[in-house]
């Protein structure tokens, strides 16, 4: 048996799939290019692939992270080539790596439980005037020392107020000139760079930093037109 780390991305329309499709999609790649998963022990056996930390629905990604462990050896670049043959457009198998066996307490180690926070990029498009400038808007927000939301319970109806400020770790912004692929236009967009919390010691989604922020630096948009991509996972250590 032998583990491998997969970074992959996720463009284009693909980015509608949802995580169980997503899933879906994987195995049946995993099954087209006759490589054999390991499965797990006991009553429900389900096949060895964990994604580091799933994607939102609609949110794009340059570097999402996939650990498999399959009954045979590969060497890594011989399944990348036979990943890439068979995916469809929008998913693109960026690195294949062969992981160590030899890792303390293997049975508890996932590359999953190392992930602490997550870079996104979040494109705004600028409303017609706006002229704050958006760097001072970016240092003033990170400035306060709380800032309060209403989150949904896990398993509850009930919305909860939190603090998210410790789970922002960085932010910035910019404006810059993009061309419309569609339309061949050139759209003026708001750009935030911005590192927060994710996995299992804490999760911050974009959907719950996008309220307070938009308010506190009187953007007027619409999440329908907003875009957010996954930059990268960043792992512990």
């Amino acid at each position: 048996m032998s583990k491998y780390l997969i970074t992959f991305t996720k463009s284009g329309y693909i980015k509608y799939t949802s995580h169980l499709d997503m899933v879906r999609l994987f195995e049946r790649v995993f099954k087209r290019a006759d490589i054999h998963l390991s499965y797990s022990q006991g009553f429900n056996p389900h096949p060895k692939m964990i994604f580091a930390q799933p994607l939102s629905l609609g949110y794009t990604s340059e570097a999402e992270l996939l650990e498999i462990e399959t009954k045979d050896f590969f060497e890594a670049d011989n399944l990348k080539g036979l990943l890439s043959e068979r995916m469809p457009e929008g998913i693109g198998i960026t690195s294949v790596e062969q992981l160590p066996d030899n890792v303390p307490n293997q049975a508890s180690y996932t590359v999953a439980s190392l992930v602490e926070a997550a870079d996104f990029t979040i494109e705004i498009p600028a409303p017609k005037g706006y002229d704050r400038d958006i760097t001072e808007a970016c240092k003033s927000f990170m400035d306060k020392e709380s800032i309060t939301v209403l989150k949904k319970q896990k398993k509850k109806r009930d919305l909860k107020e939190v603090d998210i400020r410790p789970l922002i770790f960085e932010i910035e912004g910019f404006e810059e000139l993009i061309k419309n692929e569609e339309t061949g236009e050139v759209d003026n967009k708001i750009i935030l760079k911005t590192k927060l919390a994710q996995g299992s010691h804490g999760n911050l989604s974009p959907e719950l930093l996008l309220p307070p922020f938009l308010e506190h630096a009187g953007i007027d948009a619409e999440r329908s037109v907003i875009e957010i991509c996954r930059n990268r996972l960043i792992l512990k250590g």
